[in-house]
């Protein structure tokens, strides 16, 4: 999950985290390569601040929750459920955006590496060692398939972030199962840079096409992939999912360059579980829904254009001044600790699972099963945040 979505939820006397600095560097100062050299907003002005995002990312986290609980609870809509799992594909949108949106001038490249380090790792690590405990063992117990013999290159590589390089299972969802994800944020981070460097004098229309690019490009490579599997390679998670990352470099752009599209909210909402509902029906009954293998095929595109359709919505509002729901200190609370909820359910959730066994039979009184999980995982985060990653990140990530 990105870390990427609270750089710039900061109060008016704190610094964006992640970003550069918002004060002018002085006179005589080496001219920065990276975010902010040219074009809109002015030097050391700051954008309008887009705290809804914060809010936001929260039911992005909490989708996500809910498909990972079908293993410990299932309910009567499972299968819709599933699409939980896109969750990650809202990070990667979200992360692009917020990165682009927060960028400042004066920020070296180092200082951008620094930062992301101290934003993401410490509580990934933490997390990860506690997962060893769920999900390892040097015997694992027979009827138990997530739990998995110990192997220390599996855990090295996601100690260092790099089992999203993997498709093999074992490996991807080694370690912390949800590490995966910040393997692909590592690669996202490591190329930000030189993406912002050569779009940084793009304005709304350039924006626009780089998403559209983008969009054609992962759908192409897709049915490429299905059509001619001999001869068309396997890309790795961090590049596939690149297209979901950069289409929200792309939106951050447009709306950087004055672009307010006046998008209902309520519609962006409706557009996207409806498209989301679309993605499930078609699944289910593909002969009833015309091109329904084609957007099968497309779906993380799809989802990219859907997820990135409701940021836009979303974040426009906020740079308009408009009232948000998202941005009530609740909201923004939960999405503050969205990233350790995001690092720590699972954890919990198979750890109980491991000792209760599965709830019950399908059926909607295991919702009494996602509120007490719910509240136990929301609980760890915030301690999480509070005492671990908030105090580390300060700590680590430098002087502004």
């Amino acid at each position: 999950m990105t870390k990427a979505a609270e750089e710039n939820q900061t109060s008016p006397t704190q610094e964006a985290p992640g970003s550069a600095a918002v004060t002018t560097p002085p006179p005589g100062a080496p001219v920065s390569t990276f975010p902010g050299d040219a074009g809109p907003p002015r030097p050391g002005k700051r954008l309008p601040r887009v705290e809804s995002l914060t809010g936001l990312r929260w039911w992005a986290a909490f989708f996500v929750f809910c498909h990972h609980m079908t293993q410990l609870a299932p309910l009567p809509v499972w299968n819709f459920l599933k699409y939980g799992t896109s969750g990650v594909t809202f990070f990667f949108v979200l992360s692009g955006f917020v990165l682009t949106w927060s960028a400042q001038p004066g920020t070296k490249i180092s200082t951008f590496y620094r930062r992301r380090f101290a934003r993401i790792f410490p509580l990934y690590f933490l997390t990860l060692v506690a997962a060893v405990f769920v999900f390892y063992r040097f015997e694992p117990p027979a009827g138990m398939s997530w739990i998995k013999p110990v192997s220390m290159t599996v855990l090295v590589m996601s100690a260092f972030l790099v089992q999203g390089w993997s498709n093999n299972p074992t490996i991807l969802y080694g370690g912390n199962p949800a590490g995966w994800t910040l393997s692909v944020e590592a690669f996202f981070y490591a190329y930000f840079p030189f993406v912002w460097r050569a779009t940084q004098r793009l304005k709304t229309v350039g924006g626009l096409i780089l998403c559209v690019s983008v969009l054609v490009l992962g759908g192409a490579y897709r049915l490429a992939l299905f059509h001619y599997k001999a001869d068309v390679p396997v890309l790795p998670q961090p590049v596939l999912h690149s297209v979901a990352f950069l289409f929200g470099i792309g939106l951050a752009i447009s709306l950087r360059s004055g672009w307010k599209p006046r998008i209902p909210v309520w519609f962006a909402f409706l557009v996207t579980g409806g498209g989301l509902y679309l993605l499930w029906y078609s699944g289910l009954h593909p002969t009833q829904i015309p091109g329904a293998v084609t957007m099968g095929l497309c779906q993380k595109e799809v989802l990219t254009f859907l997820y990135g359709f409701l940021i836009l919505a979303v974040a426009a509002r906020d740079t308009r001044g408009g009232r948000s729901v998202l941005r009530s200190k609740p909201m923004v609370a939960l999405g503050q600790w969205s990233y350790a909820f995001y690092l720590v359910h699972a954890t919990i959730l198979y750890a109980i699972k491991e000792y209760h066994g599965i709830a019950g039979p399908i059926g909607w009184s295991n919702l009494t099963w996602y509120a007490g999980v719910l509240v136990i995982s929301i609980f760890a985060s915030a301690l999480l945040y509070k005492l671990v990653e908030h105090p580390l990140e300060r700590k680590l990530r430098g002087p502004r």
